[in-house]
């Protein structure tokens, strides 16, 4: 289990510098929704990383309510969580205003993370035939 751990963290790790990338580069080469898409894988490969015992179904539903929870958040606007929102850190987490178009982006991430984890379990099950 470490080892898958170490695995969803290297991912998690790759898919954020990606997605801080996307973002410096989104208003010349890489459009905005690739940034949000990529949030979206991050948030599944780090609920797959708590959650790591748990059935992947259990992974997509709290995936889903946290991106989209987070995106419906933005509609919420108070001085001291708009203060928040204003810092990196914030816009990162809680993103900024609240866009409909994020929430396909943050699924379609969320499918990616799917693919990356069915494709690590065949690519695990082929080296490691008696590894369930």
């Amino acid at each position: 289990m470490l080892k898958a751990r170490l695995i969803y963290l290297i991912l998690i790790l790759m898919t954020v510098v990606a997605g801080l990338v996307s973002r410096e580069l989104s208003s010349t080469v890489v459009p905005l929704f690739v940034g949000d898409i990529l949030w979206g894988l991050a948030v599944f490969l780090l609920m797959r990383f708590i959650f790591i015992q748990k059935p992947l179904t259990f992974t997509i539903i709290v995936s889903l309510i946290y991106a989209y929870a987070t995106e419906f958040s933005q509609l919420y606007s108070a001085p001291w969580i708009d203060n928040l929102r204003q810092t990196f850190l914030g816009k990162v987490l809680l993103g900024e205003t609240f866009f409909i178009g994020d929430l396909a982006s943050y699924t379609i991430g969320i499918g990616l993370g799917v693919l990356v984890e069915l494709s690590l379990r065949t690519l695990i099950t082929s080296m490691y035939p008696s590894v369930d």
